[in-house]
């Protein structure tokens, strides 16, 4: 399979590595001085790790030249709807997840599952704590936010995320921190008078994104749609 690079930070030279590994070929490497609108060569596949203002304009591209794309980028979503209607618009290929991490995603339907429980325990309080390297520029991190979606269906109290500390009971608050060396660590708190519960996702490397990702891209290339972790999860 031939892929296409867009965005060639450690994310992507861990793809890189990876995707090789399994047999593909990197047909081509657009990194940030480089123009995506004059790359040319026929691909079955692109994988998007670059910034957040970057991101719609990469994927817009993606599927005016016919490419099937998986992003991973964070930091955009307000961008999301506009996106998915563009490529459907084009009868384009769009993956989007913002972790490509097996363990992750088992981790955000455990979240799901307690949440639905802990919605008949109002003495907890609910929060999320996320903690990255220094270089991730937007906080809080999209894995943050998606298990914040994930209390929210499932908690009927909170009905808002915020990126600081709140007392309405309405709002659930995620803390951020920066710290290197740190890939990445997630963990959802339920807080009471009597006792806490957490459950925590530490990631010990960027591999495990990168092969998830690959391995998406994989899946990704003979579609057409717009699809999701949970339309890959349940071949």
């Amino acid at each position: 399979m031939k892929i296409l690079l867009i965005g060639y930070g450690k994310m992507g030279k861990i793809i890189e590595g990876i995707a090789k590994g399994r047999g593909h070929e990197i047909a081509g490497i657009i990194d940030v001085n480089d123009n995506l609108n004059d790359f040319n060569k026929p691909v079955d596949v692109a994988i998007e790790f670059t910034q957040p203002e970057a991101v719609v304009s990469n994927l817009k591209t993606c599927f005016e030249k016919s490419i099937p794309v998986a992003s991973g980028t964070t930091g955009w979503l307000t961008h999301r709807q506009e996106v998915e209607d563009y490529c459907l618009e084009k009868k384009g290929a769009f993956f989007y997840a913002s972790n490509y991490s097996l363990g992750v995603n088992l981790f955000f339907k455990l979240n799901e599952f307690l949440a639905g429980i802990m919605d008949r325990y109002p003495q907890y309080s609910v929060s999320i704590d996320e903690t990255h390297h220094t270089q991730k520029k937007d906080a809080p991190s999209g894995t943050a936010i998606t298990l914040a979606e994930g209390v929210i269906d499932n908690v009927a109290r909170k009905k808002e995320w915020t990126l600081e500390a709140s007392d309405k009971v309405e709002s659930l608050s995620i803390n951020s921190f920066r710290v290197d060396p740190a890939p990445g660590t997630h963990t959802v708190k339920y807080q009471s008078a009597i006792d806490d519960l957490e459950i925590t996702h530490t990631a010990h490397s960027r591999e495990g994104f990168a092969l998830g990702a690959v391995l998406v891209a994989e899946w990704l290339a003979e579609k057409k749609g717009v699809f999701t972790m949970d339309d890959f999860l349940k071949v």
